[in-house]
């Protein structure tokens, strides 16, 4: 599992999902791919999509770069949507959630709390964008036709202030519209998409992330799927992989300001110099996960999809170094696979 010595989790949200369904796989790197051991046996997509009905549709936003200026840019923010049952169903799905700690928002958790169901779709953003991601998803029930008078869906948040301009509302009705008309059964695009888009995660650069579990109970065969958007522990402290501690193996936290000419929008982190250092003092604040059912490898094949990132003042989010974690994990000599 991976440990932070931080405040890893601001709220935990768990959906239980159906039976398993089956495609081809995504052909991308993935933490599997670079030799990082996992418990358990993944459905054919190593995906939330793995769970019959499941479909999952994203927006991203990149636009500008340079100098933050709130309204204009640099944009690295968007959103991602879940629909546990597809878009064209009107049924619920049983549910529930968990609060770990923090202060995250998350709305529609006092009635999914009471009545144990959740309406329509589930979507994930950024901090300031949870209002108009919230508004657009009980537009989108009411064009439906949800059968209730009154509706309120599940829309969660994490905080990208750090590579986008937060404060420029950049995420629209419209994107998040478009994100829950899109989704789709097939493979999830992981790390810098969506909601993911800005995020920081365990020392490197994060985002969206999935994968699934498949197991038997009572004679039946069933599929757990998990998607989270990560966005905690920027240093990496107590970082590990697979088991193994990594944290003074790669270079963990080596955020960096790459424009000396262009003032720093926060101070936790310096200007990038020859070489990056990591930031002297750690920031009270300390980020925040989203998880639609927990499972250590969701988070980490969001870290192996992210790539680098520059973003608001030049602000450069390292991604995980894949060659120097499949080194890790290499079979030593005369060691079997």
């Amino acid at each position: 599992m991976i440990f932070s010595g931080h405040r890893a989790l601001k709220f935990l949200m768990c959906i239980l999902l159906g039976l398993a369904s089956f495609a081809a796989a995504a052909d991308s790197t993935r933490a599997r791919d670079l030799g990082i051991p996992f418990e358990g046996q993944p459905g054919a997509l190593n995906a939330i999509t793995d769970v019959a009905g499941v479909e999952v549709g994203q927006v991203t936003l990149i636009k500008r770069d340079g100098v933050l200026q709130v309204g204009i840019g640099p944009v690295r923010t968007g959103v991602t949507v879940i629909h546990p049952r597809g878009k064209n169903s009107l049924d619920p799905v049983f549910a529930d959630w968990f609060t770990l700690n923090g202060s995250g928002e998350m709305t529609g958790t006092t009635w999914l709390e009471e009545r144990g169901l959740i309406d329509g779709p589930i979507a994930i953003t950024n901090t300031h964008s949870v209002g108009v991601v919230r508004d657009a998803s009980v537009a989108w029930m009411v064009q439906q036709g949800w059968p209730a008078d009154w509706h309120a869906p599940v829309v969660a948040e994490t905080y990208d202030g750090g590579l986008n301009d937060i404060n420029g509302f950049h995420v629209t009705r419209e994107h998040a519209l478009e994100a829950m008309a899109k989704t789709t059964s097939g493979p999830v695009e992981e790390g810098v998409v969506g909601g993911g888009t800005g995020m920081v995660c365990n020392g490197f650069k994060g985002g969206i992330g999935t994968a699934s579990r498949q197991f038997e109970q009572g004679g039946k065969h069933f599929t757990v799927g998990v998607l989270v958007q990560c966005n905690y522990n920027w240093s990496g402290q107590g970082l590990r992989l697979g088991g193994l501690a990594v944290e003074t193996l790669l270079p963990v936290g080596k955020h960096c300001f790459t424009d000396r000419s262009i003032e720093r929008h926060v101070d936790w982190y310096p200007y990038c110099e020859n070489e990056p250092v990591q930031v002297v003092e750690e920031p009270v604040r300390d980020g925040s996960i989203i998880i639609v059912v927990a499972t250590e490898e969701a988070i980490v094949n969001a870290m192996v999809a992210a790539h680098t990132v520059i973003g608001a003042s030049g602000l450069r989010v390292e991604a995980l170094p894949e060659d120097q974690v499949r080194a890790l994990f290499a079979p030593k000599p005369g060691q079997q696979q």
